[in-house]
């Protein structure tokens, strides 16, 4: 469905010298500076496939996403999205996919979002019947049946992202890129988007392209992920192979000495790192196969009110692989 070959993006950006001086002398020599967003990225995704696509701020993600949707050129490379060339703003394109950008609004702020989602079914000359039918749809997997005639303006950050799915959804594309969808939301409003992308993928075999910062959306909707750095794709699988990458294959051991134990602020595992923090609770990271090992090693030194065993973090697993890319 997405075939991405040697993407490049470069912006020039022109450098003005501070101070009222400095920008006579731009009149007359300016100093531009060249800044590659995304470079030589290459990727292929099929039908239905629902990937996240991962990196810090200033990767190059949401550049890639508009590469992908038309909105800007890429300096060098292809890529073709359902057999479009994206470059060409072809209006059957168009018509093929929808993106959603979690900063960005697309409805009417002081109208309802039924008037902007009328509105787009003139753009798109959607039936009636056909467009009746997805809004039905969309409202009730969304639970915004009673908010259809509220001002966009009056609306919760959660509600509006809601409603900006369903506009994005209604001419039924076949293709969705999704840029932070649950930037700011509360964790109930990051819980039911989660819940109606990963049913409206189930349900209709939509390929989802996602951007996030927040890793449960990630490990509750995708499989598969692509991660870009300074530009540049540095991995491309499955999210459990990623989770082993950079955790090296480590497991997280956290306990609490009970009163009296025999745990001083001194004491140090032989198998792993141990952090002690301010109330009395120690933290390991240890090889996976010293796991049973140290919790043995733990329960013979003193009592425990507490412990527990966790997989290293998806946040830090993606950090490591970043600074091992620095």
């Amino acid at each position: 469905m997405i075939e991405v070959d040697h993407l490049t993006r470069v912006f020039r950006t022109y450098k003005k010298q501070p101070g009222f001086w400095g920008g006579v002398r731009g009149l007359f020599k300016r100093d531009f500076e060249e800044t590659a967003a995304a470079k030589d990225i290459s990727f292929r995704i099929a039908e239905g496939e629902f990937v996240g696509f991962l990196g810090p701020n200033g990767a190059g993600k949401t550049t890639t996403l508009k590469m992908l949707s038309g909105l800007i050129y890429p300096t060098s490379g292809t890529a073709r999205v359902a057999g479009y060339d994206p470059t060409k703003r072809e209006n059957a394109y168009r018509r093929l996919f929808a993106l959603v950008l979690g900063q960005k609004n697309q409805l009417w702020w002081d109208l309802p979002a039924i008037e902007s989602f009328n509105l787009l079914r003139s753009i798109y000359g959607l039936p009636q019947d056909q467009w009746k039918q997805t809004l039905d749809e969309l409202v009730d997997l969304l639970t915004v049946r009673d908010k259809l005639n509220v001002m966009v303006r009056e609306l919760s950050l959660g509600e509006r992202m809601k409603m900006e799915l369903i506009a994005a959804l209604l001419h039924r594309p076949r293709v969705l890129f999704l840029d932070e969808p649950t930037i700011g939301l509360d964790v109930v409003s990051q819980k039911a988007v989660r819940q109606f992308l990963r049913e409206y993928n189930r349900k209709h075999r939509v390929t989802i392209l996602l951007t996030s910062h927040y890793m449960a959306d990630i490990k509750e909707l995708c499989e598969r992920v692509i991660v870009i750095h300074k530009g540049t794709k540095i991995y491309d699988g499955a999210l459990g192979r990623l989770e082993n990458a950079g955790g090296a294959k480590k497991k997280i051991i956290t306990f609490v000495p009970a009163d009296g134990g025999a745990f001083p602020e001194t004491w140090q595992s032989q198998h792993g790192e141990t952090k002690r923090a301010d109330d009395g609770k120690f933290t390991l990271c240890v090889p996976s196969e010293r796991v049973v090992a140290v919790s043995q090693e733990i329960l013979t030194t003193g009592p425990v009110a507490d412990i527990t065993i966790e997989d290293v973090p998806l946040e830090d697993v993606i950090a490591e692989l970043f600074n091992a890319q620095a």
